[in-house]
């Protein structure tokens, strides 16, 4: 039995990885998650006999350590961080707490000898964007808002591990991966459920800012493969696709999808936080994957559908 622990284990991302590893009977899943983004109905019921779930902190040492030290992990998936662009914003100091996350999953994976660890970085640590598109070794990280620094902490964080300790790593920098379980907060479920409603739909600005939008399943099959084929180790991986796509054009694209009769609402644009562009190089990532990622409006139909 192949012992993992996926912290975040609730949230979008990380709820989908345990729901495919649990298709494996010689994988046993402890998941643990605060609660505070993430939700329990995104997890499998307890019928399954090879998974387990905590709530927990990892950013509270004594919290994680009980599980950590009884455990015997071999592999640890730390997706666990306070995400979104206003909830982030907004609790700058919560953001700095996860630098504790961090120190506590690397030294207890030192000392439990944890064979390696997965970490959700982001898009976010390259900032406003100098380079097209944005290469996981030269691109330079331009990051400046709290989310984003952190981010990048952490990845210095499991490459100092590896120097000291040989503790072995793979980065993955998400670029918005959405699906269906998905909170309502972030851009493709919120414009989803407002026109469904027929609500307004709200864009911060004049929805010129770009995004490449990666369906969960494209995420996902790329991460089980790294894992699986011990691919990747102590290397860094943007995750994403690279159709890129204005705000306002997905909001009409969710507009035509859904028949809606929404209005679109053009709000103050974000002070801060709201980068111009994103665009993943994804060759690494597709080369490992080794078939074409899921177009937008089939994605976005698999959402509405759902």
């Amino acid at each position: 039995m192949v012992n993992i622990l996926i912290t975040g284990g609730a949230g979008n991302v990380g709820s989908a990885l345990v729901n495919k590893l649990l298709n494996n009977k010689e994988y046993y899943i402890v998941v643990v998650d605060n609660l505070r983004t993430g939700s329990l109905d995104k997890l499998p019921n307890s019928n399954f006999a090879n998974f387990k779930f905590f709530k927990a902190d990892v950013n509270n040492y004594l919290e994680i350590e009980s599980i950590m030290r009884t455990s015997n992990f071999q592999y640890v998936f730390h997706y666990a961080a306070l995400v979104g662009v206003q909830r982030t914003l907004e609790n700058p100091l919560d953001v700095l707490k996860d630098i504790e996350g961090f120190k506590n999953i690397l030294e207890l994976s030192k000392e439990t000898n944890v064979k390696k660890v997965f970490f959700s970085s982001s898009s976010e640590v390259y900032g406003e964007p100098v380079e097209f598109p944005q290469n996981e070794i030269t691109t330079p990280l331009n990051a400046k808002l709290p989310y984003a620094i952190v981010k990048n902490v952490g990845e210095a964080y499991l490459k100092s591990y590896f120097k000291e300790y040989g503790l072995k790593y793979t980065i993955f920098r998400f670029f918005n991966t959405y699906g269906p379980a998905q909170s309502k907060d972030f851009v493709i479920k919120k414009f989803i459920t407002q026109a469904l409603s027929n609500e307004d739909i709200t864009i911060y600005g004049n929805g010129s800012q770009t995004r490449t939008f990666c369906f969960i399943d494209d995420n996902i099959d790329v991460t089980i493969k790294i894992f699986e084929n011990n691919l990747m180790d102590n290397e860094i991986l943007n995750i994403g696709n690279t159709n890129e796509t204005s705000v306002l054009e997905l909001a009409n694209l969710i507009k035509s999808l859904t028949n809606s009769k929404s209005n679109i609402i053009h709000l103050p644009a974000l002070v801060e936080g709201d980068m111009t562009r994103r665009l993943p190089d994804n060759s690494i990532m597709l080369r490992i994957l080794n078939r074409e990622l899921l177009p937008l409006n089939d994605g976005i139909l698999k959402i509405i559908n759902n």
